[in-house]
């Protein structure tokens, strides 16, 4: 009964939390309400998008599971911006849900040193503002050296369909009670989000010869994990378009009277860049209709997920209103669609660690911070669990990722410095060096750190190795060799591309819009010769690099000159109150954050850059 990291909560920041803290060496414990349901993906069956996708690369160069469970359970994949420079693409990912439950169990049971435990936390054992155990549900406790809250949307879960209401963190669970008041009556402030989730349909109704079809990259390399196959385990599937129309909006407005959102039994705020299909229409009155995506829930499963008809709305006008959708007319439906309220915590409360500043040793991570989204909440797990793990075994360090090394550090740094004012979402525009956290090079970023710090196992360290050498070797190829230009111009000349008249170096050449090694290797037999020998993601990751190197450069640069601060201290029982220099938001802002280095201080919103310098003076920088 005595661990040294216990997880409470077996959503994606739990499942994350608990493995990395047990495969670094810690005795860990995963409580979850329903073993059936570890890592259920409570709303659309699938991984990553524009940001996300960055972030569960970033988890899996850190020797996370995300990428490969989702590797193993993809049923159509595709890297999305791909017209767009590589700072922009981002992989996503259809799943089977009950398939990637089944691979994340397999994945906790293979383990060592991980126990399951299924019941509900109802109270944490905190002693002299340091956490040293649980109590759950049968009157059974739990003691461990360190505690991390992973309870999602679980904490006083209460669901809305229309005016009817239900206690539960997700359909058909029981919602948790008694953490939130307990965590409150040791000074920590709570507040309220809403999500929510679209109707279930059932494929065998859809008239599909009236939808769009979407298929997956087919012939794509391209995957999460750096070190899964490339070939895809599962049948591919395609997903479908359709559109609401006039109709649809005529009945949905009908129903706004008793829509929770708007006659004020909702009073929470919900995700801006996942709006509910009511909200869209009030918000974008002058839209006449609204794109749908229709999604499989499973390899043969007949459930289908409506991306973008997110409702709470009484249950006859969400019926109504989809048989009103081209392609959906006789649509049966499985279950209807809702909205769920439930407590979070204001995560400034936090250190970049995850770790509470009130209680010691008590991490928070996912929707208990005020966060949205798998990816967003599993980040936060592994880097909580890393850093529970380091205090279990009484480390002197913390793992901390600055916002300069990735799309998770930017996250963290965020909510910390931050707070949020409602459910935060990751994009590539929060990201100011995205050129620097491109989804290609996650793993030459992280993996050296995680293997350094006992995470990331010798087999991906060796990997990333080879294919930083490989990547090398490509480059400085391209840097002493020339090309013929004559056999080269006919290449230049079919894709649009200014002839040569002397011999070129390829480097010089690939900075050109169009011009890729592939290309140019049908025109050089020693090149040719060359890539063979490499993967198409060593290839890749070459020419990106190529390409775009001196804008990579630049933003080093800035990124460098910006990190200095963050390597000035600030001592913590500093009282600003009385640095009558700062301004007066400045001493209010410094405060109630507490930022611990001049960096922190300087992303929080209200302290200028003058109130900096003042710092800088006063620590004698």
């Amino acid at each position: 009964m005595i661990y040294d990291v216990i997880v409470i909560g077996a959503g994606h920041a739990g499942c994350e939390a608990a493995s990395a803290a047990a495969n670094m060496g810690s005795k860990t414990l995963l409580i979850t309400m329903d073993m059936n349901k570890i890592a259920q993906m409570s709303c659309n069956p699938a991984v990553g998008g524009i940001a996300k996708g960055q972030i569960v690369r970033e988890i899996d160069a850190l020797g996370g599971q995300m990428g490969l469970v989702t590797d193993a359970s993809s049923i159509q994949f595709r890297m999305l911006n791909m017209s767009k420079g590589p700072a922009m693409w981002s992989p996503r990912s259809q799943c089977d849900r009950t398939k990637f439950i089944d691979n994340w169990r397999k994945t906790l049971d293979s383990i060592s040193g991980l126990d399951i435990w299924q019941d509900c936390v109802v109270s944490l054992i905190i002693n002299n503002k340091t956490v040293e155990g649980v109590k759950c549900g049968f009157g059974i406790e739990f003691k461990g050296k360190t505690i991390i809250l992973t309870a999602g949307t679980f904490l006083n879960g209460l669901m809305h369909v229309g005016k009817t209401q239900i206690k539960g963190g997700r359909i058909s669970e029981y919602a948790s009670s008694g953490l939130t008041e307990q965590l409150v009556s040791c000074g920590f402030k709570s507040y309220r989000m809403k999500t929510g989730t679209p109707m279930r349909i059932d494929g065998r109704t859809i008239d599909f010869s009236k939808l769009q079809r979407q298929d997956g990259d087919e012939y794509s390399f391209h995957k999460f994990s750096f070190i899964s196959s490339s070939n895809r385990v599962l049948n591919q599937r395609p997903c479908w378009i359709t559109f609401t129309n006039k109709s649809t909006h005529d009945i949905l407005r009908s129903g706004l009277a008793d829509s929770p959102l708007y006659n004020g039994q909702i009073k929470s705020i919900g995700p801006r860049y996942c709006p509910s299909i009511e909200t869209k229409i009030v918000t974008f009155a002058d839209k006449e209709q609204h794109q749908l995506f229709i999604e499989p829930e499973g390899e043969t499963s007949e459930e289908y997920y409506i991306n973008g008809f997110s409702s709470s709305l009484p249950i006859d006008v969400q019926f109504n209103a989809i048989h009103t959708i081209e392609g959906l007319e006789n649509v049966k439906a499985y279950r209807p669609g809702y909205a769920i309220e439930y407590d979070y915590f204001d995560p400034t409360q936090l250190k970049h660690t995850l770790e509470t500043k009130f209680i010691k040793n008590l991490f928070f991570a996912g929707q208990v911070n005020g966060t949205t989204g798998y990816e967003e909440a599993a980040g936060q797990g592994l880097i909580a669990g890393i850093n529970a793990h380091l205090i279990a075994k009484g480390i002197d360090n913390e793992f901390v990722l600055g916002r300069d090394e990735s799309y998770i550090g930017v996250l963290i740094d965020d909510l910390v410095n931050k707070g949020v004012d409602e459910p935060y979402r990751m994009f590539t525009s929060r990201a100011e060096y995205r050129i620097l956290l491109r989804q290609d090079d996650a793993d030459m970023r992280l993996t050296e750190k995680s293997y350094n710090l006992g995470l990331a196992d010798r087999v991906r360290f060796d990997l990333m190795c080879k294919k930083r050498n490989n990547i090398n070797s490509i480059i400085d190829y391209c840097k002493v060799k020339s090309v013929d230009y004559k056999k080269t111009n006919m290449y230049l000349e079919n894709i649009g591309s200014s002839l040569l008249t002397h011999s070129t170096k390829l480097y010089d050449l690939l900075l050109r819009p169009n011009v890729t090694l592939i290309g140019l290797s049908n025109c050089d037999e020693e090149l040719h010769a060359l890539i063979d020998k490499f993967t198409s993601e060593e290839i890749e990751a070459a020419e990106i690099k190529i390409k775009y190197s001196g804008y990579i450069d630049r933003e080093r640069v800035i990124a460098d000159k910006l990190k200095r601060l963050d390597y000035i201290k600030i001592p913590a029982d500093l009282d600003y109150n009385v640095l009558q220099s700062l301004s007066t938001e400045a001493r209010q802002k410094l405060m109630n954050f507490r930022p611990s280095t001049i960096g922190d201080a300087s992303r929080i919103p209200g302290v200028s850059p003058n109130d900096i310098n003042v710092l800088l003076v006063l620590l004698g920088r």
